[in-house]
């Protein structure tokens, strides 16, 4: 018995390990696109851009695994049963149950490290995915110009370069700044480039005169072979990291510091993540369930199960997004966070009584022929 244990298990495990890389590589291919914008618009290399789209896999792998487990059982138990393989095993007197128990312990402990994900990974990875960011919105190289435009990077500072290089070089440079006493003073140069001159951020500007207005209406002008603009005032910002619900840890979800006033006015949408959090691995058993129920929980059919994997397939839809509607109306009532456990449990409930409920055959009569074959032949 341990034998056939063993070799459903490998059956199964198969199928979800692939089921699980493709979708991932699908998942990932489109948070890849999305987040071309780093190095199209924000000039971000391409190490910074492959680090922000792992960072996102460990949330993406949580809301795959149940759809993978759910596509990969039904095609492995589907496969087992048309070739006769679990008829043969309840033939050979093992228990509905001994059958199942493979697949529902795989699924389990898919469960389990999903739940390991959710509970350490994801705030892990999302906080230093959170960070990152933060480094790209305030990186003066990528925020200070825009090739071909006009930009504003603070009040009063009008920034164009005709051209960046790879290297961050920028061609044909203007900077036009108005400051608090109403003077003005506008730069341009044939070079620039964004780097430190004693520890402080710097533009080092090549080649390029400066025009300065004076609020007495004299102007002053200079040619340099180089000059120093310093960035120092855009580099100074009061904005700190702010970590969204999924970016905390299960304990800051379930106890916040409610002194904090963006954690007291969000504490009910924080206690919701933090029950999703502990809630959502019970999909995996779920759609193993539902898959088990659309093969072992009807009668054997030489056709093929395609009418009940079509119902089977529809109602794990309407159970996962259930899940979500319930997530979020969590976030206005406290009580219906019972809810979220509800929605995966029941529909464990309703499959494994959709398995039991059928009569297991404990034989197979292949000489037999059917009744309606005899019907005919005697037509």
């Amino acid at each position: 018995m341990r034998l056939i244990d063993r070799y459903l298990l490998r059956q199964l495990l198969g199928p979800v390990v692939l089921a699980t890389l493709a979708l991932t590589a699908v998942a990932l291919l489109s948070q890849s696109l999305a987040g071309l914008d780093l190095i199209v618009n924000q000039r971000q290399s391409a190490l910074v851009f492959l680090k922000v789209t792992l960072l996102y896999m460990p949330q993406l792998i949580n809301l795959i695994l149940p759809i993978a487990v759910f596509v990969a059982a039904l095609v492995a138990l589907n496969r087992l049963h048309t070739e006769q393989e679990i008829v043969v095993c309840f033939a050979g007197g093992m228990s509905r149950w001994r059958v199942i128990s493979p697949a529902i312990r795989l699924a389990c402990t898919i469960a389990f490290l999903a739940l390991l994900l959710n509970i350490f990974v994801q705030p892990l990875s999302f906080r230093t995915l959170r960070q990152e960011l933060f480094q790209v919105r305030t990186d003066l190289a990528a925020t200070l110009v825009r090739e071909g435009e006009f930009t504003e990077p603070a009040p009063g500072l009008t920034v164009y370069a005709q051209s960046v290089d790879g290297q961050g070089n920028l061609r044909n440079l203007f900077i036009h700044q108005i400051k608090p006493d109403g003077a003005t003073t506008t730069y341009t140069a044939e070079q620039g480039r964004v780097g430190r001159a004693q520890g402080r951020p710097a533009l080092f500007m090549k080649n390029g005169s400066n025009q300065e207005f004076s609020g007495r209406g004299v102007l002053n002008y200079l040619t340099f072979d180089e000059y120093i603009f310093d960035l120092e005032p855009l580099a100074n910002s009061d904005e700190l990291i702010h970590y969204k619900p999924s970016d905390r840890y299960l304990h800051e979800l379930f106890f916040p510091d409610l002194q904090q006033d963006w954690e007291r006015r969000n504490r009910l949408e924080l206690l919701a993540e933090g029950n999703a959090r502990l809630a959502s691995p019970l999909y995996n058993i779920a759609f193993m369930a539902l898959a088990l129920a659309a093969i072992i929980g009807g009668g054997f059919s030489r056709f093929g199960y395609g009418r009940r994997i079509a119902v089977i397939g529809a109602i794990a839809a309407l159970v996962r997004l259930a899940g979500f509607l319930v997530q979020s109306a969590c976030e206005d009532n406290a009580w219906l966070n019972i809810a979220q456990y509800a929605v995966p449990l029941l529909c464990i409930w309703g499959a494994m009584a959709a398995i039991f409920r059928q009569k297991v055959s404990r034989f197979i009569d292949i000489t037999r022929p059917r009744a309606d074959v005899l019907a005919g032949a005697r037509a």
